[in-house]
C-alpha cells in the first residue's frame, strides 16, 4: 500500500477526451516528508505534509528540518519498503492513475439530527389526528427499563472517519501536487485527506 496525505481543495467538473462531463473533486496531494521510521514490530513510518509558520517546542524538537502541520504513521510493507526513507520527499509520482484509489477523511458535520434525517425513519402521518410526525416511536420492550446500547435515535450527526473505496483517478499532475479524481470525497474544503493504492 502506498500512502500521500492531501487537502481538499474544491469540487469541479472534469472534461475528459470524449467531451463527457462529470463531477470531480481537486485534491493538493503532497509534496509529504518521511519524519520517523519505527523498526520495531510491526515496522512504521510517519510522514507529514503542510508546512507550519511557526512551530512549537514539541514539534521543533520532533522534527528537526521540516515543521510539518499535519503528521500521520502507517505500517510499512514490501510495497513501500524502499519508497519511504527518512528524510525522503513523497510526491504523487508514486501512484498509477490506472489504478482505483481509497480516500480518507473526516465526513461534514451535519450538528444535531433526529432519526428521520440521521437513520432514515419514515415519517408518520401528517393529518391533523396524529400525533407522531417526525417522531422515532416506541424504543423497545419495558424491559430493561433503558434504552439499549446501539439503538437508532436522534443524536450528533456527521463528523465520522469515513472511506471511500475504488476513486478513479482523473488526472494526476505532479508537476503542480494536483489531483483529480471522480465524485466526491469527505469533508470540508481545506480539510485533511489520506490518500492509499494498493
Amino acid at each position: 500500500m502506498r500512502y500521500l496525505l492531501g487537502k481538499k481543495v474544491g469540487m469541479t467538473q472534469y472534461i475528459d477526451d470524449k467531451g463527457t462531463v462529470q463531477a470531480a473533486t481537486v485534491i493538493e496531494a503532497g509534496p509529504c516528508f518521511v519524519t520517523q521510521v519505527k523498526d520495531n514490530q510491526p515496522a512504521t513510518f510517519q510522514i507529514g505534509f503542510s508546512v507550519l509558520k511557526k512551530a512549537n517546542k514539541p514539534i521543533s524538537n520532533h522534527l528537526k528540518e521540516k515543521k510539518l502541520k499535519s503528521l500521520k504513521e502507517f505500517k510499512y510493507d514490501e510495497d513501500n519498503q524502499e519508497i519511504y526513507q527518512l528524510n525522503q520527499s513523497v510526491d504523487l509520482s508514486i501512484f498509477d492513475q490506472k489504478k482505483p484509489l481509497m480516500i480518507t477523511g473526516i465526513s461534514k458535520g451535519k450538528g444535531f439530527a433526529g432519526t428521520v434525517k440521521r437513520h432514515n425513519y419514515a415519517i408518520g402521518p401528517m393529518s391533523h389526528g396524529s400525533k407522531s410526525h417526525r417522531r422515532p416511536g416506541s424504543t423497545g420492550s419495558m424491559y430493561p427499563q433503558r434504552a439499549v446500547k446501539g439503538r437508532k435515535l436522534p443524536g450528533r450527526m456527521g463528523t465520522d472517519k469515513t472511506t471511500i473505496k475504488n476513486m478513479k483517478a482523473l488526472n494526476i499532475e505532479a508537476d503542480k501536487n494536483l489531483l483529480i479524481v471522480s465524485g466526491s470525497v469527505p469533508g470540508n474544503k481545506g480539510s485533511l485527506l489520506i490518500i492509499k493504492q494498493a
